[in-house]
């Protein structure tokens, strides 16, 4: 039974920090799973410009250290180690991780979602560095730069209208001969002066040491390959969320948890926060306020089963 905690938290982004922090200053016991990778995405990111109380930027690593160390010296309990599978048929809920179990009376799901990458060569060297997955963090970066969008849906032409009104140009890559994007999108981004397109083209590799400094592509029907001197990378060919590990917690069509009640699931006691249930904004601010939301909803439900519990015996 020491091994029962009022909640467990899985996943060490902003949404399960900032969770942490009001469970513990609730004074309810808390363990996070942060993984042996810990922090989400933004341990990939240089200089957030874009969140609240930080006028000259912070680096991404930095921001979530102090994240977690908020947590900490409220009582939260971290342990760097991947969640492996849950038991949520039955109560307090099993969590397991390597070769450990942990109780727990309420479950946070907090594990966000993975961008899904080019896979090139170059890429993984310069995440960061002048390849970027978020327009809206990062276009700023760029004023007066020549960037490429690779990808063809919805996400792909709003971050290139929204790179425009920084960067000089913006050509978008497509691996077809025609955008998957809604109508208006294509229409909105086909009219921007902005913007250039070239298709049946994929992103062979990424050039550049500390910072990117072009690509190599390649046209797919022509096999044609050719240097392209560029400044920035933006991928939006989407994320992937973190949920498939969840046995009995409904998903919904697009494999995001699915919501009901704010941050409930369909499993009573379990809730989530954060990007693997937020496909629409996925910015760490949204994620840290749906950790803060998750986190008063779950009090409110400890409390209220504390009561039945009472009146029971």
């Amino acid at each position: 039974m020491d091994k029962l905690y009022d909640v467990i938290i899985i996943g060490s982004g902003p949404a399960g920090l900032t969770a942490a922090i009001y469970t513990t200053r609730a004074n309810l016991k808390t363990l996070i799973i942060a993984g042996t990778v810990w922090g989400g995405q933004l341990m990939l990111t240089s200089t957030v410009e874009n969140y609240p109380g930080f006028p000259d930027g912070i680096e991404g690593p930095d921001l979530m250290m102090a994240m977690r160390k908020q947590a900490e010296r409220h009582g939260a309990e971290v342990v760097e180690l991947n969640f492996q599978e849950g038991d949520f048929s039955k109560k307090p809920f099993e969590i397991r991780v390597d070769n450990q179990t942990f109780q727990g009376k309420s479950v946070i799901i907090a594990t966000g979602a993975d961008t899904k990458w080019l896979g090139v060569a170059g890429e993984k060297e310069l995440i960061g560095k002048g390849i970027s997955s978020c327009a809206t963090c990062d276009a700023a970066f760029f004023r007066g730069k020549n960037v490429i969008v690779a990808g063809g849906g919805d996400t792909a032409m709003e971050d290139a209208i929204f790179l425009t009104k920084f960067a000089t140009s913006v050509t978008v890559v497509h691996r077809r001969d025609s955008l998957r994007a809604s109508h208006v999108m294509q229409e909105r981004a086909r009219a921007n002066q902005k913007i250039q397109f070239i298709f049946d083209t994929v992103v062979l590799q990424i050039n550049g040491t500390d910072k990117v400094t072009g690509v190599k592509l390649k046209n797919l029907k022509t096999n044609e390959e050719k240097e392209m001197d560029i400044d920035g990378v933006f991928v939006a060919i989407g994320h992937v969320p973190n949920t498939m590990v969840f046995k009995g917690v409904e998903l919904d069509e697009h494999g995001y948890i699915a919501v009901y009640d704010r941050t409930r699931t369909n499993v009573p006691g379990v809730f989530v926060a954060g990007d693997v249930h937020d496909k629409h904004y996925q910015q760490a601010v949204t994620a840290a306020g749906f950790g803060c939301m998750a986190a008063l909803d779950l009090e409110k439900w400890l409390a209220e089963s504390d009561s039945v519990a009472e009146q029971k015996t």
